[in-house]
C-alpha cells in the first residue's frame, strides 16, 4: 500500500507523460495546449500562471474579424414568430380553420398537441407595420423594435431538429442535444481568449419575464465549460449584494492576508500540477487569482449609480430595478466596454401554450425597449460596428392554436421547422430581411438557416473558421458545429 502511495505520480494521462517524458517539450506542448505560459510569476514570486493564461488557442485569426464580442439575448421558451416578426394575413383570414394536412405533411408534433382531433389556424391578435428601408413587418408589440429597424437583420427561415425546450435550448448554446459540450461562451473563450485579465472572458446574466413568471427552468451546464477547461466557464452575475457568488473575503480577513493564503494555496497547487500534470490544476490557479482580481473589478462594473439619467431613461423604467432585464442589458454594455468578449443574458417565460395574448404582452413589454436601447447605446459610444448582438429564442410557435380557439384567445405549441431571430450589428447586414415561409408561417420556402449555420456564421463574425477551432476529446476531434455547418454569407456586411 505504501508503494502504491508512494508511485501516485505514475498514474498519468497521456499529457503527463510527454511532461514527464520531456520537461522541456513536454511542458512547451502543454502549454500550448492550453493557451498558457505554466511557468510565469506572479509579483510576489509565487508560479502561476500569467497574462497568456488569458490568451486563447488561436494565434491568427483565420479570417479579418467584423467583430470582437457577442452580446447574446437569449429569449428562452421560445418566443412566437407569428405575433413578433413573421406576418401572417392569411391566418387571419382563415382564422379557425383546420390546419391543412398537405400543409403539416405529416410532420411531428409535441405530445401536447398530438392528441388534438382538429389543429385550428390562429391569426395573430396583434397588428404588424412595416418598418425601414427593408419594410419589415414588425408586430405593435415591438414599438421600440421598429424604430430600429434598420440596424437589424431578421432572419424569418430559422428551423432547429429539436422540438423540446432542454434539447432545444441545449443545441443552440452547444451545437449539441446531448448535455455535456462546451457552451458557445466557451468555445469563445477557448479560442480567442479575453480582451481583460480581471474579469471572465464569458459572463452570463439571468432574468425572468412578467408575462409567465414560473417559465421553463434554465441549467448552469448551458453556460458550461463540457470538456473544455474549467478556466472557460460561464460566470454567471446576479443582482444584489453578492453579484458573482463566494467572491468576497470571509470575515476577519484582509486583502493582504487572502494574497498570502492564495500565494501559500498557488505553491501547493503547482506542486501537485509537477508531480500529476493535470492541466486542470493550471485553470484552478488561474482562477484562484482571476477570483482575487474581480473583488475589485466586478464591484466597478456593477456599480450603474453613475449612469446618467438619459441612460435610464433609454433603457427603460425597469434599468433601474437589479435583475430585471432591462438592468442586465445596461450591465452588458458596461461589461462590452470592460472587455468582456462574450456575455450571455438569458430572458425566460417566453413558452406560451395558453393565454398567449396576454403572457406574450408582458414578455415584449420586458425586452423590447430594452433591446432596442442596447443598439442605440453601443452605436451612439461607437461598439456597435465590432458588438455582435443577437435576439431569439430556441425554436418559433406553431401557426395552430394548442387547445381551444377563442375571439381572443389562442396558445402555440412548439414549432422547430422555422421562426425568427434578429441580429445587429458585428458585420451584419443592417436593415435586411432573410428568409422566408409559406404564407401559413409553417414550412420555409427561401433561405433556410439551420442552427449550426448560425453558429458558423457567427464565428466567421469574429473571425474563425468553424472547422477550425477544434478539440480532441477522447479521441475524436469536436467543434461547435459538429460536422455541420455554413456560413451565411449573404448577411455578412
Amino acid at each position: 500500500m505504501n508503494k502504491i502511495i508512494k508511485d501516485r505520480s505514475y498514474l498519468l494521462n497521456r499529457r503527463n507523460f510527454l511532461a514527464k517524458s520531456s520537461i522541456g517539450i513536454g511542458t512547451a506542448a502543454l502549454s500550448s495546449l492550453l493557451g498558457m505560459n505554466f511557468l510565469g510569476k506572479s509579483e510576489n514570486g509565487v508560479i502561476a500562471p500569467t497574462n497568456d493564461a488569458v490568451k486563447g488557442i488561436i494565434k491568427n485569426l483565420h479570417f479579418a474579424p467584423k467583430a470582437k464580442r457577442v452580446i447574446y439575448l437569449f429569449q428562452s421558451g421560445g418566443p412566437s414568430q407569428l405575433d413578433l416578426f413573421d406576418y401572417k394575413p392569411l391566418l387571419r383570414e382563415r382564422n379557425g380553420e383546420d390546419l391543412p394536412e398537405s400543409i403539416r405533411n405529416g410532420q411531428r408534433l409535441t405530445g401536447m398537441t398530438s392528441g388534438q382531433a382538429k389543429f385550428p389556424l390562429a391569426g395573430s391578435a396583434f397588428n404588424f407595420n412595416q418598418y425601414g428601408q427593408s419594410g419589415a413587418w414588425v408586430s405593435d408589440l415591438l414599438p421600440y423594435t421598429a424604430k430600429v429597424a434598420d440596424e437589424i437583420c431578421v432572419i424569418n427561415s430559422m428551423h432547429t431538429e429539436a422540438i423540446n425546450h432542454d434539447p432545444a435550448i441545449t443545441f443552440f448554446q452547444t451545437g449539441s442535444q446531448q448535455p455535456g459540450r462546451p457552451s458557445m461562451g466557451a468555445w469563445m473563450s477557448y479560442g480567442l481568449g479575453s480582451s481583460n485579465a480581471n474579469l471572465p472572458s464569458f459572463t452570463v446574466l439571468l432574468s425572468r419575464g412578467t408575462g409567465r413568471p414560473a417559465g421553463q427552468p434554465l441549467y448552469s451546464r448551458l453556460w458550461g465549460n463540457g470538456f473544455l477547461h474549467s478556466l472557460h466557464q460561464g460566470v454567471q452575475f446576479r443582482s444584489g449584494k453578492d453579484p458573482v457568488l463566494y467572491l468576497k473575503d470571509p470575515a476577519g480577513i484582509d486583502r493582504t492576508s487572502r494574497r498570502r493564503m492564495l500565494d501559500k494555496i498557488a505553491e501547493l497547487n503547482h506542486k501537485q500540477l509537477e508531480e500529476f500534470g493535470d492541466p486542470e490544476i493550471s485553470s484552478r490557479i488561474a482562477q484562484y487569482e482571476m477570483a482575487y482580481r474581480m473583488q475589485t473589478s466586478v464591484p466597478e462594473v456593477m456599480n450603474v449609480e453613475n449612469e446618467p439619467d438619459h441612460i435610464y431613461k433609454m433603457y427603460g423604467p425597469d434599468s433601474t430595478q437589479p435583475g430585471t432585464y432591462a438592468a442586465n442589458c445596461l450591465l452588458a454594455r458596461r461589461l462590452a466596454e470592460s472587455g468582456v468578449n462574450f456575455i450571455q443574458l438569458y430572458h425566460m417565460g417566453w413558452d406560451s401554450h395558453d393565454n398567449l395574448p396576454t403572457q406574450i404582452k408582458g414578455q415584449a413589454l420586458d425586452t423590447d425597449q430594452a433591446s432596442a436601447a442596447l443598439i442605440m447605446d453601443l452605436k451612439q459610444r461607437g461598439m456597435l460596428d465590432d458588438t455582435l448582438v443577437i435576439w431569439g429564442g430556441e425554436f418559433g410557435r406553431t401557426n395552430y392554436s394548442q387547445g381551444a380557439l377563442t375571439a381572443n384567445n389562442y396558445g402555440r405549441d412548439h414549432h422547430p421547422r422555422s421562426f425568427s431571430i434578429w441580429m445587429a450589428g458585428g458585420g451584419i447586414k443592417p436593415g435586411i430581411v432573410y428568409g422566408k415561409t409559406d404564407d401559413f408561417g409553417y414550412n420555409i420556402i427561401e433561405n433556410p438557416v439551420h442552427v449550426h449555420d448560425f453558429q458558423a456564421t457567427t464565428l466567421r463574425l469574429l473571425g474563425v473558421d468553424h472547422e477550425k477551432l477544434v478539440y480532441k476529446y477522447q479521441g475524436r476531434r469536436f467543434r461547435l458545429t459538429d460536422v455541420h455547418g455554413k456560413v451565411v454569407n449573404d448577411i455578412i456586411a
